[in-house]
């Protein structure tokens, strides 16, 4: 039994022809007569009767098209009902943010926000391996990811994507360190140096083996830390450099660190929004990715930090 059988056979109570029927929903009357046919098939009790020319419902038709009316109707409410949730600018809407993410955007993104017929954000730190940010799609309604410009593209048959920026990782040194002075560094400059990096799988660790394959050393690498406020505090203590990202590291430096493009080897991270597209459709979740990208755009036009 479905919907527009239900309609049909409301439209032959009311208009009492199936040529009357047919007009009226722009379709032929062989249509009409075909699906009266298969809704009559899952009814035990005869739907309608002739009457002269005419196909008329008997009284069980009629309660089954008083009763598809309700149906109907009801429908129409729902649909309606989840038009205004899709328009409507309120509403909680999730989101998911790397650390670096999360230090540099969550912070500005509740302030913007907080007036009243905006989203309401829930906010929540998700640093997994670059493979595993689309899965994340299935508890968050936006999910902030990264991945180096030479990793596997995000799957764009299962998750939208939305960009964010196009972030440099930069060599972060004790603003007293010998290489502090240098505008930019390669990898012969910092091959030798002693390393706090990232665990295996993120975008800092990414880098480094890149450095080590060009300069064909090993590395010396002392500690393995995936929060960037802890390698800059250890990189401002001195002793170990590290790898920062230009952009969304700004708030956790400091005036004892230095940050220092390195040339040579492809450093750049792409920052973007996954979301299933269905997600996209409600205006509170379009509304904060446009918050979101407004806040990225700030944090790249400020250009360099006073540290650099």
């Amino acid at each position: 039994m479905e919907i527009h059988q239900l309609e049909i056979l409301r439209e032959l109570g009311e208009l009492g022809s199936v040529k009357a029927v047919a007009e009226t929903l722009m379709v032929t009357p062989s249509a009409v007569s075909q699906q009266l046919s298969l809704l009559q098939r899952n009814v035990e009790v005869p739907l309608t009767r002739k009457e002269g020319r005419n196909l008329v419902l008997t009284e069980a038709g009629q309660v089954l098209a008083d009763a598809g009316a309700a149906v109907v109707s009801a429908m129409a409410d729902a649909r309606s009902a989840i038009g205004a949730y899709h328009g409507s600018p309120g509403g909680p809407v999730t989101v998911s943010g790397f650390h670096s993410a999360g230090q540099a955007l969550f912070a500005p993104l509740a302030r913007m926000l907080d007036a009243p017929g905006q989203p309401t954000v829930q906010l929540s730190d998700e640093d997994v391996a670059q493979q595993d940010f689309p899965a994340l799609t299935a508890r968050y309604d936006l999910v902030i990811a990264h991945r180096m410009d030479h990793s596997p593209r995000w799957p764009a048959d299962r998750v939208a994507v939305i960009p964010l920026a196009h972030e440099p990782l930069d060599v972060a040194l004790p603003a007293d360190h010998r290489l502090a002075g240098q505008d930019t560094l390669a990898a012969s400059d910092v091959v030798g140096e002693a390393w706090v990096t990232s665990h295996t799988g993120y975008s800092p660790a990414d880098v480094l083996s890149a450095v080590a394959a060009v300069s064909s050393k090993e590395l010396n690498i002392v500690h393995r830390i995936n929060d960037y406020s802890t390698v800059a505090a250890l990189v401002a203590a001195g002793g170990v450099v590290g790898l920062l990202p230009r952009h969304t590291a700004r708030p956790v430096l400091n005036p004892d660190i230095v940050l220092r493009p390195l040339e040579g080897i492809s450093t750049r991270r792409r920052i973007d929004i996954l979301a299933r597209p269905e997600n996209l459709k409600r205006r509170s979740v379009t509304l904060v990715c446009e918050a979101l990208q407004a806040i990225m755009t700030g944090l790249v036009e400020q250009g360099p930090t006073k540290s650099q």
